[in-house]
């Protein structure tokens, strides 16, 4: 008997120790990140025409950040996942995004065959839209210099969808409360939503559909925010709203990736309406361990005279598969009472032009 009981126990304990195993096989958990900084050299960055050098705080060539994320297979082609990623300034070692913990992504989401559901802070489709066509992304000198929103484009308190059919992309976020932070700029605009009987305070969609293959691609995405009382940007009531309507494409010919797009801007704010288009257009062509992108932008504004116009070219030279040198030149023309700087979150004079230089090295884990 006691043989019996003895081997009943060794075969439970094995039966345990194989689905330990199997469950352990099925869920995966990967802490990644980007460790990017450089040195900058800016003309006219005040009225006087004064030049500074410094270290970025936001950027160089990719934003630096610290991500966890994680699987588990829930069988049937199933999957739930989780994203938690933190944004990182290296210039003092602070949180970005507002100074949130994970400012770049908090969400939780299903998988399947039918695409992506995702709950909580994520990337929108204004982001989402460029990703390809955007040749130098969120670079230190870039579109997102002209408009600070398309590098920043997230949603708090967001429900997202995202669906890819044979290359039929299609995509959708709606946010309860567009953003919770209190602090200013593109990345915390103080629009916390989810007001008990106010159904439109802070609430924003977005929507994209396109279609893409490895040799071109084209989207149109479109991104509607409502403000409320305090909230940045002059959207100070739910009846103010910031509408981006975007068209992006690539196209690649060998291993040469061009890419551009133009976004549409109609802003209903309690400053006034105004509307603008921003195009940009950029080639990308690797030799060897090199990498030669450029890019030209200029943003118009409807009614007036404060239009701006960037070109921007950078060199990258890969050391390893994980670790990148780069350098780039870039310059920012200024007309009318226009004063957008070169470099994001910079500053520049009103109407003057601004050139600048960089050198900085990257790092992936």
């Amino acid at each position: 008997m006691k043989k019996v009981l003895s081997s009943a126990a060794a075969l439970m304990c094995g039966l345990a120790a194989a689905a330990s195993t199997s469950a352990h096989a099925q869920t995966s958990v990967q802490i990644y990140g980007i460790v990017d900084s450089g040195v900058a050299h800016l003309t006219n960055v005040n009225a006087a025409g004064d030049s500074n050098t410094k270290v970025p705080s936001l950027t160089s060539s990719f934003p630096s950040r610290i991500g966890f994320k994680g699987t588990e297979d829930l069988g049937g082609g199933l999957q739930a996942f989780f994203v938690l990623e933190s944004g990182l300034a290296m210039d003092n070692g602070s949180s970005q995004q507002g100074g949130r913990m994970f400012g770049r992504a908090a969400l939780v989401g299903l998988k399947g065959d039918w695409g992506t559901l995702t709950l909580g802070r994520q990337n929108n489709m204004t982001y989402i839209s460029g990703l390809k066509a955007d040749v130098l992304g969120p670079h230190l000198f870039a579109i997102g210099s002209i408009d600070p929103y398309l590098p920043n484009a997230r949603s708090d308190n967001a429900i997202g969808y995202m669906g890819n059919f044979n290359g039929v992309v299609v995509g959708a976020t709606y946010s309860f409360g567009r953003d919770a932070s209190a602090a200013g700029g593109p990345a915390a605009t103080n629009c916390a939503g989810e007001v008990v009987g106010n159904s439109k305070a802070c609430r924003q969609y977005t929507a994209l559909l396109g279609y893409e293959n490895k040799q071109w691609g084209l989207n149109a995405s479109y991104d509607r925010l409502k403000g409320n009382t305090g909230a940045a940007g002059g959207l100070t009531s739910p009846n103010n709203t910031d509408i981006r309507s975007t068209v992006n494409g690539y196209l690649m010919l060998g291993a040469t990736k061009i890419g551009g797009g133009a976004i549409d801007r109609e802003t209903n704010a309690a400053t006034g309406p105004t509307e603008s288009l921003l195009w940009y257009l950029g080639v990308s062509h690797p030799v060897n361990n090199f990498v030669v992108d450029v890019q030209a932008a200029a943003r118009n504004t409807r009614h007036s005279d404060d239009d701006v116009t960037m070109l921007v070219a950078r060199l990258s030279y890969a050391l390893s598969k994980r670790t990148v040198l780069y350098t780039a030149i870039g310059r920012m023309d200024n007309d009318g009472n226009s004063a957008v700087a070169l470099d994001a979150g910079g500053s520049v004079g009103v109407g003057k032009t601004q050139n600048g230089v960089m050198l900085g090295l990257r790092h992936h884990f």
